[in-house]
């Protein structure tokens, strides 16, 4: 998915201000209204979904920044617009700090895959420090869009169903890097994986009478990790391991992660999560 051209500039607000959670539900609500996709919805249904999905957890991932959205039956396309609140809105955010960034999303429901991508590209966008800056030095809405436009990942095209396809091994000892590494794939057209909580070869060998008392000499932390298995298409291979070890670290210098591929010869069903 072209994630500028779904963005609507006409929409985009760089002097943003609400009183509370609910005053910026509503007003993003109106807004959304003006566009012409969602023009026969009117501001309160819209309203109506954006606070069903924030009562489920908030969209407010914490660093002044959320991703509101809604997945309604019915729409023809997506919408998405970027709000700016200068002063911050107390959006109930998971750090509990004030959200200077909105990117609001309104999917047609029956896009679920393209719509985790969406999300999980802008949720990557976002976490870029230098990114985040730009787009609240802004006085311009026309400057945002570009801003957006010009820094946000286009994305993967989902693989189809009779490409080749080959096997992600990816055995992360840490857990901070597991969510991300998720959100990437998701972003590349992964639809499904499969982690396995799994061990590494120290809690076993702590049982072993010769070695019990080795056990304080080993890294603790390298005792428990998450193996992910995923299929991923060959033809993006690289650029799916070089985007993991973007998040990992160069694999060849630190420790705690290790990944591999595998070609097939035979697969047959899905991990897919939709």
């Amino acid at each position: 998915m072209n994630i500028t051209e779904k963005l609507d500039v006409r929409l985009m607000r760089v002097d943003f201000a609400a009183t509370n959670k609910e005053d910026a539900l509503r007003q993003m609500a109106a807004i959304a209204a003006q566009s012409a996709i969602l023009a026969d919805k009117g501001g309160d249904v819209l309203y109506r979904h954006l606070a069903e999905r924030e009562a489920a957890v908030t969209t407010g991932l914490g660093n002044g920044v959320a991703i509101p959205h809604a997945r309604m039956s019915g729409l023809e396309d997506f919408v998405l617009f970027v709000l700016i609140a200068p002063r911050g809105v107390d959006f109930e955010a998971l750090d509990k700090r004030r959200v200077h960034v909105f990117f609001v999303v309104f999917a047609p429901g029956d896009r679920v895959p393209e719509h985790l991508q969406l999300l999980a590209a802008i949720s990557r966008l976002l976490s870029q420090d230098a990114i985040r800056r730009e787009m609240l030095k802004t006085t311009d809405p026309s400057i945002l869009y570009e801003i957006v436009g010009r820094a946000i990942d286009q994305g993967s095209e989902l693989p189809s169903k009779d490409e080749t396809m080959k096997l992600l091994y990816l055995i992360l000892y840490y857990e901070d890097d597991l969510q991300a590494v998720l959100e990437f794939l998701i972003d590349q057209g992964i639809e499904g994986a499969s982690v396995i909580e799994s061990k590494g070869m120290g809690a076993y060998v702590s049982t072993i009478p010769l070695f019990a008392g080795l056990l304080r000499f080993m890294r603790e932390d390298r005792n428990a990790s998450h193996t992910i298995m995923a299929l991923i298409p060959a033809r993006h291979e690289k650029v799916i391991l070089q985007g993991i070890e973007k998040i990992t670290g160069d694999l060849d210098q630190k420790q705690g992660a290790m990944m591999m591929t595998m070609d097939l010869s035979f697969h047959k069903g899905t991990m897919s999560m939709i």
